[in-house]
């Protein structure tokens, strides 16, 4: 069975790999992708629930395809 929590914490390691990849801080990655960096931060943690809409545009601020945060 797929539990949320298990599937947020790995959508948040996932981005937190990408921005780590492109050397961004959580700061500059917040910046860009116009939200909080507490929120960045949350989500990165696991403790985030996303909408598909933020998904895409945290996605997008990393110009990332979208099975990149799905990969476990």
């Amino acid at each position: 069975m797929i539990d949320c929590k298990d599937v947020l914490k790995q959508i948040g390691l996932n981005f937190r790999v990408e921005r780590v990849k492109r050397q961004l801080s959580q700061e500059k990655f917040a910046e860009i992708a116009n939200v909080h960096p507490n929120y960045i931060g949350k989500v990165e943690r696991g403790e985030q629930n996303l909408t598909i809409r933020k998904i895409v545009e945290l996605l997008n601020a990393l110009d990332l395809p979208t099975d990149t945060i799905f990969k476990q």
